[in-house]
């Protein structure tokens, strides 16, 4: 996918940088006329990343879709925070399924759609990484494997958040949560377990494949809309931190995303029928232990003579995704850029 990379400086000035761009680089969220598509009064936690990848999300779909869009969403925090009965913060046709089966409720809906002949309504599927990786894991290969036409959309917070913080398929060695306690030699979840859904993902040879952040959203924004534009099963993947679950301050969410990125603990990339065709360059290489330091799921790990050994065994798995997937910038850049004073 060609795009143009936005780079924003900060000059000390209270100027909006979306301001500064023509219409067609400005965000979906700079849009006074956006759909806001998860609207104000949901119950979310403060400083979650959850209802802010949805809602950048699902705007961005409304925008690709010219507004013809149906979400399906699995039980988990994102459906319990912004639906408590009789009250809903969706502004779209929304649908609640069961934890594991919203790929195969998205791909009767698409069905349902196709039979009525109102082939521009397109559908958007959406769970945790629970009802992902491990409870919906059946029904979304299946998905996959059908070619069904919908885009299924996780929330990575990495644990089972709304039911307290349980270990996920996706919880990543050494955190802390109610289930991998910071005890014993090796304390936390245990290394080399888990899924990488979006290899998975790939593995199956669907047309579309991509990981994002809330820490980038012209980023995400133009990966929905290239998913939009896309038939089939199409899978993203997108980053959510939770200050509940990971012992993060509120405000730092977007820091968080963002470390987890220039880190290489998260590779940014996209991909299509199953083969890699651009990847998020860090720009600031950091070290992982900034990013899991300011984290209390990994305070074991610096507390007392803390345990430097589990730190450089994550630092070397930043190292590999940074190697397999090429993240390193290069010193001469030849892409075109716009640059922007904020």
């Amino acid at each position: 996918m060609t795009r143009r990379p936005v780079h924003f400086y900060q000059v000390g000035s209270f100027a909006v940088g979306n301001r500064l761009l023509e219409d067609g680089d400005r965000t979906v969220q700079s849009d006074p006329h956006r759909s806001d598509t998860l609207d104000s009064g949901h119950r979310a936690c403060q400083g979650c990343g959850e209802a802010l990848g949805a809602r950048y999300a699902l705007d961005a779909a409304m925008r690709a879709t010219g507004g013809q869009l149906i979400a399906v969403n699995a039980t988990g925090c994102l459906e319990v925070f912004s639906t408590p009965y009789p009250e809903t913060s969706w502004r779209i046709a929304w649908l609640h399924s069961l934890f594991g089966n919203a790929p195969a409720v998205a791909t009767g809906v698409a069905a349902a759609m196709k039979v009525k002949g109102m082939n521009d309504v397109r559908v958007v599927a959406q769970a945790g990484d629970g009802g992902t990786v491990d409870i919906g894991f059946g029904c979304l290969s299946g998905m996959f494997e059908r070619n069904d036409d919908v885009l299924f959309i996780c929330y990575d917070n990495e644990a089972y958040m709304n039911t307290g913080v349980q270990r996920s398929g996706a919880t990543p060695p050494a955190a802390r949560t109610a289930t991998t306690e910071a005890v014993g030699p090796d304390p936390g979840n245990v290394f080399g377990q888990g899924k990488d859904m979006p290899r998975l993902a790939m593995a199956h040879g669907i047309s579309y494949v991509a990981t994002a952040t809330v820490a980038d959203l012209h980023d995400l924004e133009n990966k929905v809309q290239r998913a939009m534009q896309l038939h089939g099963a199409r899978y993203l993947h997108i980053l959510v931190p939770c200050p509940l679950g990971w012992g993060s301050a509120s405000c730092d969410t977007i820091k968080v995303a963002r470390l987890a990125k220039e880190t290489g603990l998260f590779p940014v990339y996209e991909a299509e029928n199953g083969v890699v065709t651009g990847v998020s360059k860090i720009r600031h290489q950091t070290s992982v232990e900034s990013y899991l330091s300011i984290q209390g799921r990994y305070r074991h790990l610096f507390s007392g003579s803390g345990r430097p050994d589990i730190v450089a065994r994550i630092q070397g798995m930043a190292d590999q995704n940074i190697a397999r997937y090429g993240l390193l910038a290069d010193e001469a850049h030849s892409e075109e850029t716009v640059e922007v004073f904020s």
